[in-house]
C-alpha cells in the first residue's frame, strides 16, 4: 500500500476515495490521528445532506490503517458506530 494510495487501505474504494477528496484528505498519512466522526461530518457537509451512516464504519476503518492497525472489514466498526451516534457526541 503506498501512503498515497487511500484505494490502497481495505474498504476504500475509488468512491470513498472522492468523499475523502472532497474534504481535502489525498493522502493515508493524512488520516493519522484524525477523529473518524469528524471526517465524516465534514463529509457530510460537503456534499450538503447526511452521508449513508456506514460511510463512517468505512472512515473509522481507514483511520485505524493509517495508524497501523489492521484492515478489518467496516461493518467491524457498525457496533461502535451505532454507540458513537446514540451517545450523541455533540456533532
Amino acid at each position: 500500500m503506498g501512503d498515497s494510495d487511500l484505494t490502497g487501505l481495505v474498504n476504500v474504494g475509488r468512491a470513498v476515495a472522492r468523499y475523502f477528496e472532497r474534504i481535502g484528505i489525498t493522502r493515508v498519512e493524512q488520516l493519522a490521528g484524525r477523529d473518524p466522526v469528524e471526517l465524516y461530518e465534514r463529509m457530510s457537509a460537503a456534499y450538503g445532506q447526511r452521508l449513508d451512516p456506514c460511510l463512517l464504519d468505512t472512515v473509522m476503518s481507514a483511520v485505524e490503517q493509517a495508524e497501523g492497525g489492521p484492515g478489518r472489514p467496516w461493518w467491524h466498526y457498525t457496533p461502535e458506530r451505532r454507540r458513537i451516534l446514540a451517545g450523541g457526541d455533540g456533532s
